[in-house]
């Protein structure tokens, strides 16, 4: 798949190092510089936001969530990502009270969703920071980890795919409507992370019937 990400930071480069040897993935930031070194540390192409955004038939989201929709903008508005999957991967959580800062009761999700409606959205790589995607093993506790997303039911198999191509289980919460669960979920962890917990903590979802990995 072509994969262009809106955004040319830490997460950015763990995903795009994870996926560089099966895709090909394009990097884009505001500042040119910064996103062609980042897009050489793992070996992918850099460009603009509208750039990636006609490159990629898959669209990451990677920018901080307070920059969403400007990012959309920046690539193009709407149009830009008519036909494409769109991945969110961003938490709207405050780093002082550690709650979500959405206050109508749904997700950022669901609103990239309604921004964007001929897009197929969902949601996925949001409950885990930089490091998680960066091991090589994406194994805890014996367990290969377990990654939660939600998307309609046209992005699905794709995401499932992105996901098992970084070296996780993909699991499917249900539909953009559970976006706001995963959102609050990460806020957990991020208020953990934030009193000093290890860069690898994470909730990993462990069922009893799948064999640890050996």
């Amino acid at each position: 798949m072509r994969i262009g990400m809106i955004g040319a930071g830490g997460m950015a480069k763990a995903l795009a190092g994870k996926w560089v040897d099966k895709h090909d993935v394009m990097l884009s930031g505001r500042n040119a510089p910064k996103t062609a070194d980042a897009a050489a540390s793992v070996g992918v192409s850099a460009g603009t936001a509208r750039e990636a955004a006609a490159f990629g038939e898959v669209i990451i989201l990677a920018t901080r969530y307070e920059d969403v929709f400007d990012a959309i903008d920046q690539a193009g508005g709407p149009d830009a990502f008519a036909g494409k999957v769109v991945v969110d991967i961003n938490n709207p959580v405050s780093v002082e009270s550690f709650l979500t800062t959405r206050d109508d009761g749904r997700s950022l999700t669901q609103a990239i969703a309604e921004a964007l409606p001929d897009a197929q959205v969902g949601k996925a790589f949001n409950m885990a920071q930089v490091a998680v995607w960066q091991d090589p093993e994406m194994s805890y506790d014996g367990r290969r980890m377990v990654t939660l997303y939600t998307a309609d039911d046209a992005a699905d198999s794709t995401i499932g795919a992105l996901i098992a191509d970084v070296g996780a289980e993909p699991l499917r919460l249900g539909g953009n409507e559970h976006a706001y669960q995963l959102e609050a979920a990460a806020a957990i962890v991020i208020k953990f992370l934030f009193a000093g917990a290890d860069p690898h903590t994470i909730f990993n979802f462990i069922r009893p019937e799948t064999k640890p990995v050996r």
